[in-house]
């Protein structure tokens, strides 16, 4: 039966990767269970394993590390490529100003620590864990650990520590300012959604189909081509054209000669739509199923482009219009549509929407790619190049006057600030950065739950200890300190000064805590996806000076 004690007790490497499976089945299925409402989700693989290392289940100890390591580069790189294409967007138009609100709770979070720091007596390293855990941020747990391990040598537990005992706290303390801020400011959802109804909803740089009949004697016997160029700084792609002459419809091109009371189907932004309208002639009310209808003899497609040689091509450049007859109007990128501009840059897994005769379309099929089995595949090289480029990044000194040590971001803030830079400017260098969102939150998820395991079960040991006799019950206050007094204070000003509405609001609150329990919780009350909208805008700043500050607190502090 020795073979039993060593699989359970021993320091093989088939006894490693049983414990952290086991730690991992058995936390993400009690992660399920919800109490009134809410659950902790994969945060309870972190204190399963605490509980085993406190009963004396352990691995090797460059094992572990690895694991640890490893799984919490797979994480934050995992994070950078899905945040990327909306890191930078999400400082335009209305997100700035949530942006800053989010900027303000984490800032006012961090002093809160540091005072508590002072005030307490408590060290750096370990109020940094309260704090990773009173803002349910996992990754500025790593972060932390990372700095610390980098400037000493050694790995400190009571940051992990401090982060077990206050995530649960703090997933309620957020939820709970989110409640209280709506009744001190006597919120109405019926007045939430009118507001939001009747504010403008819509993307400027989305597309918007329009249907004009041409009235202005300008553009009479004007072709397209023409028109663009009286048109240049504006967006727009004139798709069809019925013809008043013979009734018949036809694809438009370059060359196509627009007449009197010839009506068009357009396809513009918000931004441009009335220029083009006052420009062209008067709207009429003719939806786009019913253009659908009239052109029978042409077929309209949506064409995925998976040929990686496309990647980082301009539209323009491929010529589609002139060589097979055709036109595309309307580009859709993680949901979103894009006018089909000349200059637009392409990237593999964009759906474009293309219209023409069943041959045409067949061929620019071709050319495309349209291969769902192709997309499916992995692109593990830019991945690995990534990381590869993470850890490089993350391992330069930078010197700062006045601090001895020199900083690092580490190998969660270097994987993560790359991740966020190939994932948005990979094409540019015909890097395929596309990954299905399945594939995106396998790798997340594999790589969260190994940090956690191996973090809980490195800290179970002297778990019980920490909570009974050095203080552990008083870190719970602290915690919830840190969570609700920014939350409370941003989220007033947010309501009050900036006039942010309450459903966008909820979601700024759990965005920038990154707290999916308090986005669930927010969705389900509202009702509606304003809370997720506001998640998104704000999760990719929030996500990085999470990280950031979790590494500057111990580099300074420590």
């Amino acid at each position: 039966m020795n073979w039993i004690n060593d699989l359970l007790w021993g320091e093989g490497i088939g006894h490693s990767i049983l414990l952290l499976s086991f730690v991992i089945a058995a936390g993400i299925q009690l992660g399920k269970i919800k109490v009134f409402g809410v659950s902790l989700g994969i945060t309870l693989v972190l204190f399963v394993g605490i509980i085993l290392g406190h009963f004396g289940f352990t691995i090797n100890h460059n094992v572990i590390h690895f694991f640890k390591e490893f799984g919490l580069i797979l994480f934050v790189y995992s994070v950078g490529m899905q945040v990327g294409p909306g890191f930078f967007s999400s400082f335009k138009q209305g997100g700035i100003t949530l942006n800053m609100l989010a900027c303000g709770i984490v800032f006012l979070g961090v002093v809160t620590a540091v005072i508590l720091h002072y005030v307490t007596g408590i060290p750096m390293p370990t109020m940094v864990g309260i704090l990773s855990g009173a803002v349910t941020n996992t990754p500025g747990l790593g972060a932390a650990q990372q700095a610390f391990s980098d400037m000493h040598g050694v790995s400190d537990n009571t940051i992990a520590l401090g982060y077990a005992v206050a995530y649960p706290l703090g997933v309620i303390g957020i939820i709970l300012s989110i409640i209280l801020i709506k009744y001190i400011f006597r919120v109405s959802f019926d007045k939430e959604n009118e507001q939001l109804n009747s504010e403008d909803s819509s993307h400027t740089n989305e597309a918007k189909p329009v249907s004009l009949v041409v009235k202005n004697p300008a553009i009479f016997n004007k072709t397209v081509a023409e028109l663009s160029n009286l048109l240049e700084h504006r967006d727009f792609v004139i798709s069809r054209v019925w013809r008043d002459s013979n009734k018949q419809i036809e694809i438009a091109s370059a060359n196509t000669v627009l007449q009197e009371n010839d009506k068009v189907f357009v396809i513009t932004t918000e931004t441009d739509a009335e220029t083009i309208k006052t420009f062209i002639g008067i709207e009429i009310d003719m939806e786009r199923k019913q253009w659908i209808r009239m052109e029978s003899q042409f077929v309209n497609r949506r064409i995925l482009i998976t040929k990686p040689e496309l990647n980082g091509k301009r539209l323009g450049q491929l010529k589609l219009r002139k060589l097979y007859g055709i036109n595309i109007t309307r580009i859709n990128r993680a949901g979103v549509d894009l006018v089909a501009k000349p200059g637009l840059t392409l990237q593999v897994g964009d759906r474009v929407n293309v219209v023409g005769t069943e041959t045409a379309v067949s061929n620019v099929e071709k050319v495309l790619g349209n291969s769902m089995k192709r997309l499916n595949e992995p692109n593990l090289i830019t991945i690995f190049v990534g990381i590869a480029l993470g850890i490089v990044l993350g391992s330069i000194p930078i010197t700062f006057p006045g601090i001895p040590q020199p900083v690092k971001l580490g190998l969660a803030g270097g994987p993560l600030v790359v991740a966020i830079l190939i994932s948005r400017f990979g094409y540019h260098y015909k890097l395929i950065t596309y990954t299905t969102q399945s594939a995106n939150l396998m790798l997340r998820e594999i790589g969260i739950t190994l940090f956690l395991a191996c973090v809980g079960i490195s800290a179970g040991d002297g778990f019980v200890d920490t909570i009974v006799n050095n203080g552990g019950f008083a870190w719970i206050g602290y915690g919830f300190i840190i969570t609700f007094v920014p939350l409370m204070i941003i989220g007033c000003i947010g309501r009050y000064f900036c006039k942010v509405n309450y459903f966008t609001l909820m979601g700024l609150i759990a965005g920038s805590t990154t707290d999916p329990p308090a986005l669930a919780y927010s969705n389900a009350t509202a009702g509606n996806d304003a809370p997720s909208v506001g998640y998104a805008t704000v999760y990719p700043l929030t996500m990085f000076l999470r990280v950031l500050t979790a590494q500057l607190l111990i580099l300074f502090f420590a």
